[in-house]
């Protein structure tokens, strides 16, 4: 007799044990590790944020939030995304603990362990659940790649190396050599 596929959920995934140290997503109900980021990943994350909090000073268009923070896509969903924003107008998925919903715009920085898993699960499940605009970092090739939400899922907007440009954030421009210092 087969075995039954049981998934994890969002409940299981908010009782690992405390003394557990590594960070995980729920992707699809299967419990993934994910693996800590370099030194170069921080920086470059830290730069972004950085980059973007200036500009959200200024704008106060919504708030910028990074790992690790749970976002809720589901209940066999939760994923920690390296950065993420979510706007005043949808605010209300906003919780004390985490974020229920899907962000306006996810940034995830990619790695060895988990490039492929953000250009492919990872960008099908942000369409999925309606994520607005996503960012992918390639810290090797020093580029982002901005896509957005179309009819069909992501559609690349364009592939930055020098300056750039989003739709989420109209008046920002950003400078990649900041970024990849």
């Amino acid at each position: 007799m087969p075995k039954a596929k049981i998934k994890f959920t969002y409940k299981d995934y908010r009782n690992l044990p405390e003394s557990e140290t590594k960070r995980y997503e729920l992707l699809g109900g299967e419990l993934i590790m994910v693996p800590s980021p370099t030194t170069y990943h921080q920086r470059i994350s830290w730069n972004l944020e950085r980059i973007l909090g200036d500009f959200l000073s200024r704008h106060d268009p919504g708030f910028i939030y990074h790992a690790p923070l749970d976002v809720v896509l589901s209940d066999e969903d939760v994923v920690q995304p390296d950065i993420f924003f979510v706007s005043k107008e949808r605010s209300q998925i906003i919780s004390k603990e985490n974020v229920q919903g899907a962000p306006d715009l996810i940034i995830e920085i990619l790695s060895p362990a988990t490039a492929e898993r953000d250009r492919t699960y990872k960008r099908t499940l942000y369409a999925r659940h309606g994520v607005k605009e996503y960012w992918l970092v390639d810290p090797e090739k020093r580029a982002i790649e901005v896509t957005r939400l179309g009819q069909k899922g992501f559609e690349t907007l364009g592939i930055y190396t020098q300056t750039l440009v989003s739709l989420t954030f109209p008046k920002l421009s950003v400078n990649l050599s900041e970024v990849f210092e």
